[in-house]
């Protein structure tokens, strides 16, 4: 890959009803809440700064809207991609964080052991690396030198996209962390690929909640 400058950033939507709960979101559409409107307005003020160049997103709703408060202050159009949503979880799906450890512990654990688990029976972590990643570098290949692209996803997928660009082998992809809502991650280009430029960047810390939706 020749070295053009380019930048990835890697951003969450804001924060919804369910994050608050600790519910299990993956591909179910959930609105942003007022707070997590006015996440995504506080993040667009800073994101416009660094004069992006293309907005992709996630169609699901929390993550559209997030997209929109960018789109509004850059006058860009977002390209909305399917490919982009969250974890298929299956049976996880619209379970808070206890019901989950209580009716799945084993594939729970298993899966924060970084083993491939198809959590609920729904999509592996390496499933939404293929779906994702590509459509994120076929955009990021359209760009100027120098250029910014912004991607608009949620916490599961971004981290396991940011794993898939780095080229990190998947059982280590937890390790990344989680992404609090409306934070996001910065991927350079480097003579040698993409490389982690900034992590969960946006705000003074807080709660990840719900990261993987």
């Amino acid at each position: 890959m020749s070295n053009r400058g380019r930048r990835i950033v890697l951003w969450r939507h804001g924060q919804t009803a369910w994050n608050l709960e600790r519910r299990f979101q993956g591909t179910t559409d959930i609105e942003l809440t007022d707070t997590g409107v006015a996440q995504a307005r506080r993040a667009a003020r800073l994101l416009a700064s660094l004069k992006p160049d293309a907005i992709i997103a996630s169609d699901l709703k929390r993550a559209a809207a997030t997209a929109a408060e960018l789109a509004t202050l850059t006058g860009l159009d977002i390209t909305h991609d399917a490919s982009l949503r969250e974890t298929y979880a299956g049976a996880w799906q619209g379970l808070t964080h206890d019901e989950i450890v209580a009716a799945y512990g084993d594939q729970y654990a298993a899966w924060k052991r970084g083993e491939s688990v198809r959590r609920g029976g729904g999509e592996l972590e390496t499933e939404v690396a293929d779906r994702a990643a590509p459509v994120v570098l076929a955009h990021a290949d359209k760009l100027t030198d120098n250029g910014t692209l912004v991607v608009v996803s949620h916490g599961g997928t971004i981290r396991t996209t940011i794993g898939r660009l780095l080229g990190l082998e998947s059982q280590h992809w937890e390790g990344l962390g989680g992404l609090s809502n409306c934070c996001w991650s910065v991927l350079g280009e480097g003579a040698r690929g993409w490389r982690l430029m900034e992590h969960n960047a946006g705000t003074l810390p807080e709660p990840v909640l719900g990261d993987d939706d």
